[in-house]
């Protein structure tokens, strides 16, 4: 069972934390808030998809390059890491301070990757690896999205009682509930002396 945290000690763990792990569906809103953090805590973003799994062209670097690049990641001091690659979760899991797990309904994940598509066709998102502009989404991308929850969290679920058994875990399902943790984190800052 993972150790699931509330609102009030996650705003804490994330305050202290050294390297966080951002988990979840695609369009769930990873990266927006890793970037939120960059901008807030001052650990470096790291983009799953940017800095490690893709290639110009859409083409995916080799598993064994992927694992040597996350392993020498992981080993650094400090980072945020959004990405759900369940593969490397045991060299990160061990790693990370604190997990926050995006789980929004498919329907919002499905709704937000259509407004990102709107907004960024032909363009290459600040979280992606260059030459690899937005498109529209195959069926295979849009079923990962729609079947994330029933088929990808039990192997999350089972990677974190594995690897992670005492990391602490937020639990985050709808922007408000994102807007909510950085305003708690802000209000906690505020009152260290650190803003």
């Amino acid at each position: 069972m993972p150790n699931y945290v509330d609102e009030a000690e996650a705003a804490r763990q994330l305050s202290h934390a050294k390297r966080l792990l951002v988990l979840g569906s695609s369009a769930g809103g990873k990266s927006t808030l890793s970037a939120k953090i960059e901008a807030k805590l001052g650990l470096p973003h790291i983009s799953y998809d940017r800095d490690i799994r893709w290639l110009p062209g859409w083409t995916v670097r080799p598993e064994p390059q992927q694992v040597e690049i996350v392993t020498e990641i992981a080993a650094r001091e400090h980072w945020v890491m959004d990405g759900t690659t369940i593969s490397t979760l045991p060299i990160r899991l061990p790693r990370t301070d604190l997990v926050i797990w995006m789980r929004p309904p498919r329907l919002r994940a499905i709704w937000q990757l259509a407004k990102r598509v709107w907004r960024g066709y032909g363009k290459v998102r600040p979280d992606m690896a260059e030459g690899c502009p937005e498109g529209f989404p195959d069926w295979e991308f849009l079923s990962y999205i729609w079947t994330f929850e029933r088929k990808q969290s039990p192997r999350i679920l089972r990677s974190l009682d594995t690897y992670g058994p005492d990391v602490p875990v937020y639990i985050i399902r709808s922007n408000a509930q994102t807007a909510q943790l950085m305003a708690r984190l802000e209000q906690d800052r505020v009152k260290q002396g650190q803003s």
